[in-house]
Formats: structure tokens, C-alpha cells, sequence
């Protein structure tokens, strides 16, 4: 465990709070027996034993609530985590696949899908796992690729909430969620963290993309004044570091909040899978894993490969007006104060705002969208600053 006293002031300055931490109610034995439960304990060190559910939906079994430490070792398990209920009254089933190695070790976690629009995120752990033999592993690596689900399936950025008419939920402000809390998709966040990622984590990995409409650099998101946090990080050759704990409710936080360390990788833009950034953060993974002693073998490239930026603040230039927007700077490129990053045209094909920087820094970010209207994001620039927080980052 470590000191975050001082970062707890400065995390907390971007977006307001989500809802606190819901009492964790994990269903009863009875209850498990009622259902059909196949539930079995070797001596966990997790909240409860493994709950099946009882039902098995494409050849996997389903459980309300997993203890990793309960699987047979040296293999590979495939199972669905029940969730919280949708309107029809169904569940949202999350897909879990569990490398259980043959010998005891450290546990990951690995979670992608918190966002829907974001497929390099999943198909980066997908390359990950496939990569792993549990016969010649140490430890337990769970990856869960899906946790939106109604996101997912609309290929869309929100959770869609349909409780007081239609709306959308950011599910990376949810977390940890509450089990009792007023919406779905808090109860949802509650329900994965408590019973299923929390228990089985001695660190996380949550992979992120860039949104709809808007495309990032290869980058982690970290607190790098966390030495666990750093020694992950450090494993990647990727060339951008946002060194920031960001906002609350974010599901790293959460997992730094249950004193898990825990970071973002960011995977360039939404809804394509970029295999050559993919590939980037499989071989930082694979080295992390290497690191805890989960793999053996020699470490692939780190940082010390790559010339890496890092950054504490990143720098948004907004629209001010409508119209067709041109690039003048691409994503990783320096600029410096006053430099001219972009301008944008009319229907006339006239320049109507031309945009410029206003600190030293790297284009972390940018909009891929054609077009864009007042207010939204162009560019965010990734920079120092002497104090970093106070700041709203706009989507």
C-alpha cells in the first residue's frame, strides 16, 4: 500500500465524484445452492468462493462471482460473469477468460470493453492471451473483454440508460459503482468490481482507445509518482506518458483507490483495431507479465528503446466555429507557443479560425472527424505545467 495523500487532491480537481463505494453483497451460499451452484474454496484469499450460476449460455458456464484460486491450474478457462439486469429483464454477461498457470504466482487483470466504440482495446488483449501457455506460467492472468456490453453492441462510446428515458452513461466515471445505485450501469460497475475484478487482481491494466471522432497517440495514462505504477510503464515502447492520476471514477482509480496498482494504456482511434499500436502494447504487457514473474523470458523493448514525452497536462484547443477542419501538425509532432496547428474552412472553402498552440509540448491527440462545430475538441497537446489539476478536459 502507499501514501496517495497528496495525489488525492489533485485527481479529484477534473470531473465531479461518481457514486461512493456500494457495501459489497455478494449472494449467499443458500442462495448459490438454490441455484445450482458448483461452488469450491482452496483456502482464498478473495471476498467469496466461486459462484456458478448454474446456467451455461454457448458452452460456458456462468458464475455470479469468481475466485480465481478455486480454477484448475495449467489451463485455460472460459466462462461469463452475470451482471446487472437489462430492461428485458436478461442479463448483461461479460465475457471472462482466465489463464490459470500451473504453478502459484502474482494475478492480473486485463479489462478492455469499459467504453464501446474502443476495438484495439480488446483485440490487444486478445493478442495477449493468445500468447500464453498456463502449463509454463506462474500466477493467473483474468482478462475480461466486454464489461459494456449494450455499449459494445451499438459500437458506441455510452452505456445506453433508458431508466428515465433514453440516455447515455460514461461508464469510466462509474467505478466503483454501487451495488444499490440509481442507475443500471452504476449497479453494473459495482457488481464486476466487487465480485469479479477486485478479488482477483495484484495489478490491473484497463486499455482504452481514443472516442469516436477523435484519434490519440500511443500512450499510457499513469501516476508515475506510484512506484509500482512506474516500474508497468516503464515496460512499454510506446513515445507518450500522461503522467496524471485524471479523473475520479475512472476505473484505474478505482483499482488504485482498493490498493491495486493500476494504469491506462490509450490505443490510437475508436472503432478500428490499429495493428501496428496493438502491437505495441502487447510486447509492454507481455513484458509487465515477465516483470511480475508470471512469463519467463527475456524482456522485449521498454521505454529505454523509444524516445518517450511525458507530459502532466494536456492542453485542449476547441472549435470556435463550424466547418471543414485541416491539420497542420500530425499526432507525436512538437509545437511550441503560437505555433499555427490547424485551420478551418466554410462551405465557401473560406478560412474562418485558424488555431494556434499555447505551450511547448507533443500532439497527443487530434479530431478525425471531417468536420467539426463550436466547442469540440480539435487537438490536445501534452505538456508540462508547475501545478498540474483544476482541470476539465472536454469530450
Amino acid at each position: 500500500m502507499w501514501n496517495k495523500a497528496k495525489k488525492d487532491v489533485d485527481r479529484r480537481d477534473f470531473m465531479i465524484a461518481s457514486a461512493a463505494v456500494g457495501a459489497f453483497t455478494i449472494l449467499a451460499d443458500a442462495r448459490a445452492e438454490a441455484e445450482g451452484a458448483e461452488s469450491s474454496s482452496v483456502g482464498a484469499a478473495t471476498d467469496k468462493p466461486t459462484i456458478f450460476t448454474g446456467d451455461v449460455i454457448q458452452g460456458k458456464k456462468v458464475v455470479s462471482a469468481l475466485d480465481v484460486n478455486d480454477l484448475e491450474p495449467g489451463k485455460k478457462h472460459f466462462l461469463y460473469f452475470q451482471g446487472v439486469q437489462l430492461p428485458t429483464g436478461q442479463h448483461c454477461y461479460v465475457s471472462v477468460t482466465v489463464a490459470k498457470g500451473a504453478k502459484a504466482g502474482k494475478r492480473a487483470v486485463l479489462v478492455s470493453g469499459v467504453h464501446g466504440d474502443e476495438m484495439s482495446s480488446v483485440h490487444t488483449i486478445h493478442a495477449i492471451m493468445d500468447k500464453l501457455d498456463p502449463a509454463e506460467m506462474s500466477g493467473t492472468v483474468t482478462a475480461v473483454t466486454d464489461i459494456s456490453g449494450p455499449a459494445l453492441s451499438g459500437m458506441q462510446r455510452r452505456w445506453p440508460d433508458y431508466g428515465r428515458g433514453s440516455g447515455l452513461i460514461d461508464m469510466n466515471r462509474e467505478w466503483p459503482g454501487n451495488e444499490n445505485g440509481a442507475t443500471a450501469a452504476s449497479r453494473h460497475a459495482a457488481q464486476v468490481f466487487n465480485r469479479l475484478l477486485r478479488p482477483n487482481a495484484d495489478f490491473a491494466i484497463d486499455f482504452h482507445t481514443g472516442t469516436t471522432g477523435f484519434e490519440v497517440t500511443a500512450f499510457n495514462i499513469a501516476g508515475m509518482d506510484v512506484p509500482e505504477i512506474k516500474a508497468m510503464v516503464d515496460l512499454y515502447p510506446v513515445g507518450q506518458v500522461f503522467d496524471n492520476h485524471v479523473y475520479p471514477g475512472v476505473l484505474h482509480n478505482a483499482f488504485i483507490d482498493a490498493g491495486i496498482p493500476s494504469f491506462t494504456p490509450e490505443i490510437g482511434a475508436a472503432r478500428v483495431l490499429d495493428l501496428e499500436m496493438i502491437a505495441l502494447f502487447v510486447e509492454g504487457t507481455i513484458n509487465v507479465l515477465k516483470h511480475h514473474g508470471i512469463v519467463a523470458g527475456a524482456m522485449g523493448r521498454t521505454a529505454k528503446d523509444v524516445t518517450v514525452f511525458t507530459g502532466n497536462s494536456a492542453f485542449p484547443i476547441l472549435a470556435t466555429q463550424s466547418g471543414l477542419v485541416e491539420h497542420l501538425v500530425k499526432l507525436n509532432d512538437k509545437v511550441t507557443p503560437g505555433q499555427k496547428v490547424a485551420i478551418q474552412r466554410n462551405s465557401f472553402g473560406e478560412v474562418v479560425a485558424e488555431y494556434a498552440s499555447a505551450v511547448d509540448g507533443e500532439i497527443t491527440g487530434q479530431r478525425s472527424d471531417a468536420m467539426a462545430e463550436p466547442g469540440n475538441p480539435l487537438t490536445f497537446i501534452l505538456f508540462n505545467k508547475s501545478a498540474a489539476g483544476n482541470e476539465v478536459y472536454p469530450e
